[in-house]
Parts: C-alpha cells; structure tokens; sequence
C-alpha cells in the first residue's frame, strides 16, 4: 500500500516512557508521503515526567507535521464523516485509555478521533503499550481483537521477568502495519517476542 496522500490521524496517549521510539514512527509516514495530524490526550499535553515535557512532545510533533496537535474532543469529532482520515492510529495506546476505547468510553480527543474513524469504516491501528495486558486488560485486548476496522501492531513482553503482565507494541512495525490495516489486513504475526526486539 503507497501512503502518499494518505491522510493519517496519529493518537498519543501518556504512556511517557515509550514517546522516544513512537515520534520516529510519526516521521515515517510522514516520509512514506502521508499527511499526519496528531491527536494527544490531556495527560500527554500537560504532564511533565523524567521522559520530558508534554508541550515539548507536543511542539515537537507539531513542528514535524505541519499541524497543530488536536487537543480536545471538539476539535476531534469532525474527523468523523465531516474530514475523515484513511486510517487513525494510537501509539502509544496505554491500558487506561485501552480499557475505555473497548468500552466505548470517549474521553479524550485522541478516542474520540479513534471512534470518528470507525463511524467510517476505516481502519484503527493500535500500538499498546500496558502494564496488565495480561492482567485486568487482557479481556479489553480480546475484545478489541475481534472488533471490526480494528488492527493491532505486532506486541509482546517487554520484561517478562520483572514485569510478567506488561505488553508492549513493536512500534518499529508501525508503518507496515498501517499499510496492512489500509488493505483490510492484520499484519502477521500478533504476538511477536517484544523483548528480543
């Protein structure tokens, strides 16, 4: 699948530690030709961590897409049937936001952008990024699975040892799964050994 003119919604949720390897995935579309708008959730906007500023993220995404971030719900409703994207992706997708997205929660402009997409028809492509994938959300992650429009990048244990429940996406495999998810298709396969990576 060429990416050239797609238009492609890009959700950050807070899970702060996994920023530095998702942004460089933003500037793979971007390379690939597709036009990028960012989604961001409050937290990620205004939560200062030892991984670095929210509004720095936040400007450094706008800064590589030519567009301001979309930082609330009413901002985000319109990528509905109104401006539709070609395909929105979550990356990171924390357990909490996960938890709502499979629970048709919408609260926040990144899950509002995620249902806006699937009220299309169009692919969602999420990168989780959760301390109890294989705890408390594991059945969240099950529901997602088999839901319509819905495609996972390739995930697994990050630390199987200290963290046994922690999942985590590959997000180096971001850009082909989306290229997959835009033919109809999940890229294989799901469970991946993260931790080798």
């Amino acid at each position: 699948m060429n990416l050239k003119g797609k238009r492609i919604g890009f959700g950050i949720t807070g899970s702060h530690c996994t920023y530095g390897e998702v942004i460089p995935q933003v500037q793979s579309l971007l390379d690939a030709g597709a036009d990028v708008v960012c989604f961001v959730t409050y937290t990620v906007k205004n939560t200062v961590t030892r991984f670095g500023d929210g509004k720095d993220w936040v400007k450094k995404v706008e800064d590589m897409t030519g567009h301001e971030v979309v930082d609330s719900i009413v901002k985000a409703e319109p990528y509905g049937p109104k401006t539709p994207l070609d395909c929105m992706v979550i990356a990171p997708l924390t357990g909490n936001s996960m938890s709502k997205f499979a629970n048709a929660m919408t609260d926040s402009p990144v899950l509002m952008g995620a249902k806006a997409t699937l009220r299309s028809h169009r692919p969602v492509v999420l990168g989780i990024s959760t301390n109890d994938g294989l705890g408390l959300n594991g059945k969240n992650i099950a529901q997602l699975l088999v839901a319509k429009d819905i495609y996972f990048i390739p995930y697994g244990q990050d630390n199987p040892i200290q963290k046994p429940n922690s999942l985590v996406a590959r997000m180096s495999l971001l850009k082909e799964t989306v290229e997959h998810a835009l033919d109809g298709e999940q890229i294989q396969p799901i469970l991946i050994e993260k931790f080798r990576d």
